[in-house]
């Protein structure tokens, strides 16, 4: 991984002291509302999905320098959209932004608000101003990195089947509600959405996922057909595809726990947010 990707991945320690004075628990709760927001403003907006998670990317990182309370996510997250559609060249109106943004926030169809309204003016006014801000909290530096394009290359490289395939992708783009892209570089978090795609296709009654994530000091040496999975074995082709050192395999196992609580039909739900942090800390 690049330098400059580095220095914007971030410990445990530091999420859970970032500048903002509510709780980890209600941080990441607005971080997730933040992001939906983001997502459907982008999707109205017609942009592609580079463009979003980028966006989504600079929204996380906005908030590990800036604290919540001071700039209203809806904000960040439309200064986010109005950048990437400049840095992504997929260029949108200001106006344009400003008016899909009051059709969020007040449930009114598009056509209903006037381009030259007070409203839109107002919005427009504030995208900008947060915009500035955003500038110097990301240093004017807008390189992000992909899991979505690691998958794209994992996929290339294997005989995934599609339905494993839609499950990862989802699994990657469903990531950015949570501020894994801040705490993992994006090989890892494709290989937890891998990992997971195949847990969740197998059902709760195949290998564990704690089974799929130990035993990797001998994951270069042949399975026995005998003890060969059901299905093709996720973790084993993304260790060896992005060849994954035994730290790399720790850190997959965070990511692939967030997973689990955020998806609670995997039969973790019992896992709360502050219990999965302190024990990946």
């Amino acid at each position: 991984m690049s330098t400059e990707l580095k220095q914007w991945l971030f410990s445990m320690s530091a999420l859970q002291a970032t500048p903002s004075h509510c709780s980890l628990e209600k941080e990441l709760y607005d971080r997730a509302r933040g992001i939906e927001f983001l997502f459907r403003l982008g999707s109205s907006l017609q942009l592609p999905t580079s463009a979003m998670c980028t966006a989504a990317t600079w929204f996380h990182r906005f908030y590990m320098r800036y604290p919540m309370e001071d700039f209203h996510r809806q904000d960040v997250a439309a200064s986010c959209i109005f950048l990437a559609t400049k840095t992504e060249e997929c260029g949108r109106k200001l106006r344009d932004v400003a008016r899909v943004y009051q059709t969020k926030v007040s449930g009114t169809d598009i056509s209903q608000i006037s381009p030259e309204s007070k409203e839109v003016d107002q919005c427009q006014a504030s995208i900008l101003l947060t915009e500035e801000v955003l500038l110097e909290a990301l240093c004017f530096d807008f390189v992000v990195g992909s899991p979505h394009a690691e998958l794209v290359d994992l996929f290339d490289a294997s005989e995934t089947d599609q339905q494993l395939r839609e499950y990862a992708w989802s699994l990657a783009h469903d990531s950015y509600r949570t501020p894994l892209c801040i705490l993992y570089s994006s090989k890892v978090i494709a290989g937890a959405c891998y990992i997971l795609a195949q847990c969740v296709i197998d059902g709760p009654n195949d290998t564990s996922l704690d089974a799929r994530l130990s035993s990797f000091a001998s994951s270069s040496l042949p399975t026995p057909p005998s003890h060969k999975p059901p299905s093709p074995n996720a973790a084993r082709h993304t260790i060896e595809y992005f060849g994954f050192t035994p730290s790399d395999v720790t850190s997959i196992a965070g990511p692939t726990y967030r997973f689990f609580f955020s998806y609670p039909e995997t039969n973790i739900a019992n896992t709360t947010i502050n219990r999965s942090i302190e024990y990946h800390a």
